[in-house]
Protein backbone atom coordinates (compact mmCIF):
# COMPACT_ATOMS: atom_id res chain seq x y z
CA UNK A 1 0.00 0.00 0.00
CA UNK A 2 1.86 3.02 -0.85
CA UNK A 3 1.30 6.64 0.69
CA UNK A 4 -0.85 9.69 0.00
CA UNK A 5 -0.25 12.91 0.61
CA UNK A 6 -3.55 15.08 1.66
CA UNK A 7 -1.76 18.15 2.34
CA UNK A 8 1.18 19.28 3.10
CA UNK A 9 2.65 22.26 5.76
CA UNK A 10 5.58 23.96 7.32
CA UNK A 11 7.11 25.60 10.19
CA UNK A 12 10.82 26.55 10.54
CA UNK A 13 12.75 23.63 10.18
CA UNK A 14 10.07 20.67 9.57
CA UNK A 15 7.31 19.89 6.48
CA UNK A 16 4.67 18.30 8.14
CA UNK A 17 2.79 15.82 5.39
CA UNK A 18 -0.75 14.83 6.03
CA UNK A 19 -1.43 11.50 4.85
CA UNK A 20 -4.48 10.31 3.57
CA UNK A 21 -4.99 7.80 6.33
CA UNK A 22 -4.73 10.29 8.98
CA UNK A 23 -0.90 9.89 9.80
CA UNK A 24 1.12 12.79 9.41
CA UNK A 25 4.81 12.90 8.91
CA UNK A 26 7.50 15.29 10.00
CA UNK A 27 10.17 15.79 7.30
CA UNK A 28 13.28 17.93 8.27
CA UNK A 29 13.45 20.89 5.95
CA UNK A 30 17.37 20.54 6.29
CA UNK A 31 17.08 17.42 3.85
CA UNK A 32 16.24 19.60 1.46
CA UNK A 33 18.34 22.76 0.40
CA UNK A 34 15.93 24.24 -1.79
CA UNK A 35 12.78 24.41 0.62
CA UNK A 36 15.15 24.78 3.52
CA UNK A 37 15.93 28.25 1.97
CA UNK A 38 12.48 28.85 0.25
CA UNK A 39 10.65 31.76 1.54
CA UNK A 40 7.29 30.48 3.31
CA UNK A 41 5.55 31.67 0.56
CA UNK A 42 7.30 29.82 -2.10
CA UNK A 43 7.10 26.72 0.36
CA UNK A 44 3.34 27.47 1.14
CA UNK A 45 3.40 27.21 -3.05
CA UNK A 46 3.22 23.07 -2.93
CA UNK A 47 1.06 21.04 -5.51
CA UNK A 48 0.35 17.78 -4.85
CA UNK A 49 0.01 15.16 -7.58
CA UNK A 50 -2.81 13.32 -9.08
CA UNK A 51 -2.44 10.17 -7.02
CA UNK A 52 -1.00 11.52 -3.90
CA UNK A 53 2.67 10.22 -4.12
CA UNK A 54 4.39 13.14 -5.12
CA UNK A 55 4.73 17.18 -4.06
CA UNK A 56 6.39 19.68 -6.74
CA UNK A 57 7.10 23.19 -6.16
CA UNK A 58 7.41 24.81 -9.87
CA UNK A 59 9.00 27.81 -8.71
CA UNK A 60 11.82 25.99 -7.03
CA UNK A 61 12.14 22.86 -9.40
CA UNK A 62 11.56 20.78 -6.67
CA UNK A 63 10.01 17.19 -6.37
CA UNK A 64 9.62 14.90 -3.49
CA UNK A 65 8.27 11.70 -3.64
CA UNK A 66 6.02 10.70 -0.43
CA UNK A 67 7.25 7.20 -0.27
CA UNK A 68 11.05 8.73 -0.74
CA UNK A 69 10.32 10.69 2.61
CA UNK A 70 8.61 8.30 4.43
CA UNK A 71 12.12 5.55 4.03
CA UNK A 72 14.20 8.58 5.08
CA UNK A 73 15.43 9.79 1.65
CA UNK A 74 16.46 13.24 1.78
CA UNK A 75 17.62 14.94 -1.87
CA UNK A 76 18.64 12.44 -3.90
CA UNK A 77 20.53 15.43 -5.96
CA UNK A 78 23.22 15.96 -3.40
CA UNK A 79 26.43 13.90 -2.45
CA UNK A 80 26.64 12.67 0.47
CA UNK A 81 29.91 11.38 2.18
CA UNK A 82 29.61 8.09 2.19
CA UNK A 83 29.93 6.57 6.76
CA UNK A 84 33.22 4.64 6.95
Amino acid sequence: MSASAAAVRFDDVTMWVELADGRTVGVPLAWFQRLLHATPEQRADCRIGKTGGGLHWEDLDEDISVEGSLAGRGDMTVQRPIAA
